[in-house]
Formats: C-alpha cells, structure tokens, sequence
C-alpha cells in the first residue's frame, strides 16, 4: 500500500532563509543512488570515502574531514576541538556562535569564553585581534586561543582573500588558530572568483564549517581540517555529540553529488545573481535602504514598520531579529525573477501608502 504525502499547499518560494529551500536535483540524485544496498555503517563505506575524497579535490590539499548533521555542530565541536575550557574564542559580535548558537560553542568546549568585537559590516579587522589579544595576559583572564571568522559574513559581506591573509597572518604571530564558519562558503567562493585553497589554507585557516544545507542539501555539514593533527580525537567528539550517524553514507552522498557536478558552485552563483537582483530593483523604492553591500546571497534592507507589517500580511516571511536593526533577505538556490518581481511588487505597494 502506497502512502503519499500531500505538499503543502502554500509552496510560494520564500525570502526569509536559504534553509527554507528544498534540496537541489543532483543532491537528491546522490541520495537516491546511495540507497540502492546495503553498506558498511558509522562511515566506513564508499560514498564517504568518496565524498570525502571529493572535498580533498576541491580544496587541492591533504585534509581531514567529518560529517555532523548540522552547522551548530560543526562550529562547537570544531571550537572545542581547538580549545581547553580556560581558552577563549574571539568572534565578530553578531557572529553566528555568538547570536544563534545557544551557547553550544561554551557547553562542548567545558567552558570556553566567546570574546566578541565589532567590526564594520561583519567583518573583524586584525588590529582589533591583536589588541585584544594583548589586552590581559594574566592567569585571572581566559586565554585567546582562536579567532573565528564568518564567511560570508553575517551581514551578507565577504572577506577577501588580502584580508583572510591578513587575519591568517596574525593568527600565526600571536599563537591563534583561525576558523572559518563557512555556513555560506560557497557564495562567498562565487562572489571572489577564486578557488577555495585561496581563502582557506592557503590564506592560514585551520578549520573550516563548510555548509552544505545552504547549498541544497537536506541536511549535513562538512568539517575540514587543514592540518590533519589537530583532528587528533575529532570523532570522539562527534560520536559523544551524537554526531557520528550510523548510516553515514547518506549524509555524505549528496555532497558527491554537489561536487562531482559542481552544482555546489552553481547553486551558490544563482543565489548570489537573485539577491543582486532583488538589491537592483529595491533601489528604486523610495521608502527602502539597503543597509550593507550586496555580496553574496543576502539583502538587508530597512523599511518602516508598517511596511514591515503589510508584507507579512501578504504572506511574506522574512527575520528582522538577525537584520542588524533592518529585515534580512535571503535568496537561495531555487529563487526565481519571478519570485523576485513578486516581492518586489508587494514591497513597492506596501512602501507607497
């Protein structure tokens, strides 16, 4: 006897979140391929060996990685994996660790301190790290151990690949090791046009968040390690998290398919286009400000709170408590122009009463 699930009736594509998007076709492809027999569990299978190869492909170097069902999870455990629980982790103040976590980064790291810094359009600068960092060296103050940086960052903007050099730079001078919550990765690598060794390891980042779901995966995220010895006891760490999945291969089947296809870039370049899109046409509204540069797939915009409300009486959903002060909107992989052209149109009706 067959069971269909009926869609849900209102399947407008949404502007509130890139999680909201579905999975992309060659994800699902992957995913289907990889449930065709039976295979070995917790990870000793093909398709992660596979996957995994594939990940030491794009980045063109030597690394260890793991796979963790969700983006709080590859940036805790990789936090913790660096630190011991008198260290501290320095990080832009609307940092995802530091807004949106939960406190995960403190619990799994026994206690490590998140040491925020402000920083012009997300970004942190390393004057401000080395000041920080040389601003208490005593017992009575945690110590820095790492500097974590957002990319894209989350106001939408990009660190450029000078700049991760830079901050990479400081890093090695004052004894830090440098992430990267790559949650948007891959917009970021389409908005530079550069290859991904270029504002990773080849610019000092230690660790890597890569997102996936992101991406247009249903779920899974990817931590890469560019200097294998600090994964020393990395899968402990998961399997106590509860993130070593038993059936493993079918978290790391759709990145084959993202990478072998190369839709992860794709993907990525489509949500970037629709965001410039939807920035280009906002500024003709009048009563709208885009509040920060459009770089990658996200548009932040101030409107009145009128404004705000008849969108959502339209049906529009979007999230203000993460837009800096303004409403954030995101474009994802499947975002259309007509889905741009349509919340456009509202947003000019609504701006002109």
């Amino acid at each position: 006897m067959s069971h269909k699930i009926s869609p849900p009736q209102d399947q407008r594509r949404q502007f509130a979140s890139d999680n909201y998007a579905g999975i992309c076709p060659e994800a699902w492809e992957a995913l289907s391929a990889a449930n065709s027999s039976h295979a070995p569990a917790y990870g000793d299978d093909a398709l992660t060996k596979r996957a995994c190869d594939a990940l030491r492909e794009l980045f063109e170097t030597n690394c260890e990685i793991f796979f963790v069902t969700s983006g709080t999870a590859a940036n805790a455990l990789a936090l913790a994996s660096l630190c011991q629980s008198y260290h501290a982790v320095v990080c832009h103040e609307l940092a995802h660790i530091e807004t949106d976590e939960c406190g995960a980064p403190e619990f799994f790291s026994n206690g490590t301190k998140l040491l925020v810094v402000g920083g012009e359009a997300g970004k942190i600068r390393p004057e401000v790290v080395e000041t920080l960092a040389g601003k208490r060296c005593d017992l009575h103050f945690p110590r820095p151990r790492v500097l974590c940086v957002s990319q894209a960052t989350e106001l939408g903007t990009v660190y450029r690949p000078d700049e991760i050099a830079a901050l990479g730079e400081t890093c090695r001078r004052l004894g830090l090791k440098l992430h990267m919550d790559g949650a948007r990765f891959a917009n970021a690598v389409a908005s530079l046009g550069v290859t991904p060794k270029e504002i990773t390891w080849q610019a000092g980042v230690d660790v890597l968040s890569f997102g996936g779901a992101k991406n247009g995966l249903a779920l899974g995220e990817a931590v890469v390690f560019f200097k294998p010895e600090l994964a020393e006891d990395f899968e402990f760490r998961c399997k106590q998290a509860g993130h070593l999945v038993s059936k493993l291969r079918f978290v790391a089947a759709p990145w084959i398919g993202l990478l072998e296809s190369g839709a992860w870039l794709r993907n990525a370049q489509h949500a970037n286009q629709m965001a410039k899109l939807l920035a280009d046409k906002i500024r003709e509204i009048e009563a709208v400000e885009i509040m920060f540069p459009r770089e990658a797939n996200s548009v932040f915009v101030r409107m009145l709170p009128a404004h705000r409300d008849a969108l959502g009486k339209r049906g529009w959903r979007f999230y203000d408590f993460i837009g800096a002060g303004g409403a954030r909107l995101m474009c994802s992989w499947d975002t259309t122009a007509a889905d741009v052209e349509a919340l456009v149109a509202d947003l000019r009706a609504v701006a002109v009463r």
